[in-house]
């Protein structure tokens, strides 16, 4: 099979969400903030080619789907769908995907489900042919969120999903349409029932980190963000997930660091964990199934 990393629509956030209790201080020595505190954010994705067969995309970004009020409330950059335009530049069109797999459904993950923004129109689904698989646990979450974290789901999303007939809900570590080629874990420390996919791998493998380490900073342990619904959870859970992960040598993949996506876990003579052998972006990449 064939990796390549595929950039969706960018972000800029407040930096001080991004990094919770970390003082600016110590967070902006990793990402400097522009004069509003925000800071640059990635939507990346990740596409394999011939993943048990199947064309996978693993995530879709924020995309284009708000109106241009909240696309500049939730700093999007871009008013086109980036996401389409980055799977036509390795060569594939949405129709081409077999399998979405979506750690959960907070829009900057899964908005890049839906068609760009037209005034008067409504939302609709792309990726006419995938299967759009998403954790049992999350999809109660989405269907019935909390005030909290309400304003983080797409209304419209999971009614769209149901509607069309090609969506699975997994529980437990495999799914039917990847079998035993993806592995999930679930992690309850950024929000319930976030699915971590990892590609089994003879190499070693990949996993789509997600929200629960969302790029290099993020590594350090004491390191989350304002959005996290459980930190010290997080952290416990982000403790197993790197010690198991540096011990079978599996890659972490990162959605939202803007210059990183992919890296080895190192942990050195105290026991911080940090990241070596970083790669900026993955075209084609082999890997051993």
């Amino acid at each position: 099979m064939k990796l390549w990393s595929i950039l969706g629509n960018s972000q800029r956030l407040d930096g001080g969400a991004m990094f919770g209790n970390a003082p600016k201080a110590v967070w902006q020595k990793w990402i400097a903030p522009d004069e509003s505190n925000a800071i640059p954010l990635a939507c990346r994705c990740l596409l394999v080619d011939d993943l048990a067969g199947k064309t996978v995309l693993f995530e879709t970004g924020i995309g284009a789907f708000f109106e241009p009020k909240l696309r500049a409330r939730f700093g999007v950059a871009e008013t086109q769908h980036v996401l389409l335009e980055s799977l036509a530049a390795a060569g594939f069109d949405h129709a081409d995907i077999d399998v979405v797999v979506l750690s959960h459904l907070h829009f900057d993950h899964a908005g890049g489900l839906l068609a760009a923004w037209q005034e008067g129109q409504a939302a609709s689904l792309l990726f006419p042919n995938a299967t759009y698989v998403v954790g049992a646990d999350h999809w109660q979450r989405a269907i019935n969120p909390h005030s909290r974290d309400r304003a983080s789901f797409i209304a419209e999303l999971p009614q769209l999903l149901l509607d069309s007939g090609r969506l699975e809900i997994v529980e437990g570590a495999f799914s039917s349409a990847l079998g035993h080629a993806v592995r999930f874990e679930i992690s309850n420390g950024h929000t319930p029932g976030l699915m971590l996919a990892e590609i089994v791998a003879k190499d070693g493998g990949v996993v789509f980190c997600a929200d629960l380490i969302p790029g290099r900073p993020w590594v350090h342990l004491p390191i989350t963000m304002g959005y996290d619904r459980y930190p010290e959870m997080l952290i416990d859970e982000k403790q197993r997930f790197l010690d198991d992960k540096l011990k079978r040598n599996v890659r972490l993949f990162f959605t939202h660091d803007s210059g990183c996506a992919m890296a080895s876990v190192t942990r050195d003579e105290k026991g911080r964990y940090g990241t070596i052998d970083e790669r900026r972006e993955l075209v084609a990449l082999p890997l051993l199934a």
